[in-house]
């Protein structure tokens, strides 16, 4: 369910957060990939058949964040990294990695792989 709020309004007042969703964006997009983006009163998420990358605030949930925005990736696989705060298995076939990300900076060659195996892995989007 998306609510009327934008995704540049769910991320005003982060340092960084909108900068971080152009990211995300541009590699999509870079990437050939079709997608929709929804927003809702907890997150940012990035669609085709199934959602696969999400933006959050962790300082709506948490007492004390580290970072104004947190990306988590949903994959097929758990990857074995340390720049994952952590890693959860949500579903059988799915692992959901997320990311605190201090700036766009900490979003790299690395990081946009990850992001369009997510994305190759959500499948074509329904209409």
């Amino acid at each position: 369910m998306s609510s009327d709020v934008t995704p540049e309004q769910f991320l005003a007042g982060t340092d960084s957060g909108l900068a971080i969703y152009r990211w995300v964006q541009s590699v999509l997009a870079d990437g050939g990939f079709d997608f929709t983006v929804n927003t809702s009163k907890s997150q940012v998420a990035f669609r085709r058949r199934r959602g696969f990358a999400y933006l959050w605030l962790p300082g709506r949930y948490l007492r004390r964040p580290n970072v104004d925005v947190v990306l988590s990736l949903a994959l097929g696989r758990e990857l074995p990294s340390a720049r994952f705060k952590e890693i959860t298995r949500s579903a059988p076939a799915t692992w959901m990695h997320h990311l605190e990300v201090h700036s766009v900076a900490d979003l790299d060659d690395e990081m946009a792989a990850w992001l369009s195996e997510a994305a190759e892995a959500a499948g074509l989007p329904t209409r």
